[in-house]
């Protein structure tokens, strides 16, 4: 036992090691929460919670909680002075394109704690939310909010049931289908179930570039030119276009830096291409493989 303390003293001395306190702390689990990947987790104890055999169901069980600082921080980017506001930056878009990246924003940080038990506390998030985008669009419209709660007020179709929400409404002609974005319909129960987790969401929104949606009504590849299954390729951030050490970058990450934007109006099997590391844009092949399927 000396030795080992007298090893890690050494290592320290001589090394300089800088230990992380969030990640080295020891908690006692039933009298405070530890953090955990952005999770609170605690030991659950309440002697009045019960089966239905009338035993206590929960006591000394693990329990996975929403910090918060979480909450508070998730819902900072959309106040000013602790009240909802409207983001001038994102005014010059169209309304199907604010509202979908308020959804996608609010669907990514709340799916990411699918696990909590309090995952409620986010109706804080899912308000503050609503009223920025609210207000974003008044703004743009020189309107008021209830104005726009009148016009794109909807009832959305959910597993749960229909919820109130909004909805956008593109209609694009020539018997296809519209283009739909809509507000809300998120629960915020927990699941016990989860595939994925990732609290930061890619956007559809693309600041001044080339607007999302008047790429989307276009409905062509825009590396192949098809217009079968015409999908939308997202990456993070431009950086990720330029990694050193990469020989030769591909046809989809050369036009996505020379146009300087995060999205990529593409066609599924593009998609599929570009995830999984093939050349993308070859028209003729493209031409021979959807033939084959024909």
């Amino acid at each position: 036992m000396a030795c080992k303390e007298e090893v890690g003293q050494f290592l320290r001395d001589e090394l300089k090691l800088e230990l992380s306190e969030a990640k080295t702390l020891i908690t006692h689990g039933r009298t405070q929460a530890a953090r955990f990947l952005g999770y609170e987790i605690v030991v659950l104890d309440n002697d009045s919670k019960h089966d239905r055999r009338g035993r206590r169901s929960i006591n000394g069980q693990i329990g996975l909680k929403v910090p918060a600082d979480v909450v508070h921080a998730k819902c900072r980017p959309y106040l000013h002075h602790g009240r909802p506001a409207r983001i001038a930056g994102r005014m010059v878009d169209s309304d199907f394109s604010i509202i979908a990246q308020y959804q996608a924003e609010f669907r990514g940080i709340t799916e990411y704690y699918q696990l909590a038990f309090n995952r409620h506390r986010f109706r804080r998030l899912k308000y503050a939310m609503e009223m920025s985008l609210t207000k974003t669009l008044a703004q743009k419209h020189r309107t008021t909010v209830p104005k726009v709660y009148r016009r794109y007020r909807a009832v959305l179709q959910t597993d749960l049931g229909p919820r109130k929400g909004l909805r956008v409404t593109v209609e694009r002609g020539d018997g296809r289908p519209p283009l739909v974005s809509e507000w809300g319909g998120i629960s915020l129960k927990r699941r016990a179930k989860v595939t994925r987790l990732d609290d930061q969401p890619r956007r559809v929104w693309n600041g001044d570039r080339t607007e999302l949606l008047q790429r989307l009504l276009a409905d062509v590849c825009e590396l192949c030119g098809s217009r079968t299954d015409v999908e939308v390729h997202h990456i993070r951030h431009l950086k990720d276009l330029n990694v050193k050490g990469r020989p030769k970058r591909s046809t989809w990450a050369r036009t996505m830096a020379a146009r300087r934007r995060k999205t990529l109006v593409v066609c599924r099997r593009c998609h599929e291409d570009i995830h999984a590391g093939r050349p993308t844009g070859n028209s003729s092949r493209r031409t021979a493989l959807e033939s084959r399927v024909r």
